[in-house]
């Protein structure tokens, strides 16, 4: 049966080796014979730039040329946490990066996809950091750095940015339901699929008059999990 996967915010860690296998067992096991997978921001825990050897992640991107080359269509887009993935990693593991905001034709439905960190617009905190860290101008100078240096401002950003969450309402680093109505409205379409919020659900609503839906897929903190469309429709589902 035809199928299209979808998964995010697996934060992929040396320190966590059991989410490496498991996602290595996903993409040998589950992905082969897909009609394309998706990978929707924060694969990876944090990324310093295309240029760091990070050996542990060598069998996940070998499995992801690998699949590639075999003709399984995989596809990235950036998160909040491996927004400098660049052309040369994409290369790496014969992937496409995909913009900010894509949509695609998901077996006769116009879907929009996103990381969904810029729909989280109450975080003025973290939006005006987003902002920052996208130029031009801070990303050449973060990785005109040496890398350890880059490494250490990687773990310091994560320290900060937990005990900041930690600190905010579950309203404020949730999506503004005003953006996701501004983002289906600026593509033209009434589905939406995002990870970052690490709430896994499916969420139906009405816009200008039109049933309208927004899926967030889950993280891969626990069991890990996956949005499998097919023709016939869309379900999450654990690993």
């Amino acid at each position: 049966m035809p199928q299209t996967l979808f998964i995010s915010d697996l934060h992929l860690d040396r320190d966590r080796p059991r989410t490496l296998e498991q996602f290595a067992r996903f993409l040998t096991e589950r992905a082969p014979g897909s009609d394309a997978l998706y990978i929707l921001g924060d694969l990876f825990e944090y990324w310093i730039g295309d240029d760091d050897p990070a050996p542990h992640l060598d069998k996940i991107l070998d499995i992801l040329h690998r699949l590639s080359r075999e003709g399984l269509p995989v596809y990235f887009a950036h998160g909040n946490r491996d927004f400098l993935v660049g052309e040369a990693f994409a290369e790496r593991c014969g992937c496409t990066l995909l913009e900010t905001e894509t949509v695609v034709d998901l077996y006769g439905t116009p879907v929009l996809l996103m990381h969904g960190d810029s729909l989280c617009t109450d975080d003025e905190e973290y939006m005006q950091f987003r902002r920052m860290v996208r130029t031009c101008q801070w990303q050449s100078a973060f990785l005109a750095r040496p890398l350890a240096e880059r490494h250490a401002e990687a773990e310091a950003m994560r320290a900060q940015s937990q005990a900041s969450t930690r600190s905010k309402s579950d309203r404020i680093t949730d999506v503004n339901p005003g953006a996701v109505e501004d983002a289906l409205r600026r593509n033209g379409v009434h589905t939406l699929i995002h990870g970052h919020t690490h709430r896994p659900a499916v969420h139906d609503f009405e816009l200008d008059g039109h049933p309208a839906r927004r899926i967030v897929l889950p993280d891969w903190y626990g069991d890990g999990g996956v949005l499998t469309c097919t023709p016939q429709g869309m379900a999450l589902q654990e690993i």
